[in-house]
């Protein structure tokens, strides 16, 4: 598999998904770990749904109700549509 090619294999896609979820979960234990308060797992527990949200509101709301024609294929192509929009406006 080149580097360019895309993931095809339903069985390396899940392995990805579940590896994502691993190292957030690793991620969120260690911030937890490193200052064990309520504080602390409130903001991180803000900060993931607020991302969440974020990732809906590109890869959904954009591309649903903003601009229907439009397809994102990755952060960097959001990127890309919010400067081109900023540019023609």
């Amino acid at each position: 598999m080149r580097l360019t090619d895309d993931l095809t294999s339903s069985r390396a896609i899940f392995a990805k998904g579940w590896l994502f979820l691993l190292c957030g979960i690793l991620a969120a234990a260690g911030l937890l770990l490193q200052s064990p308060n309520w504080s602390t797992a409130a903001l991180l527990g803000i900060a993931l749904w607020s991302f969440c949200r974020w990732y809906y509101f590109m890869f959904y709301v954009v591309e649903h109700y903003v601009d229907p024609a439009f397809r994102f294929a990755g952060l960097g192509s959001f990127l890309a549509y919010l400067w081109r929009r900023k540019k023609s406006q």
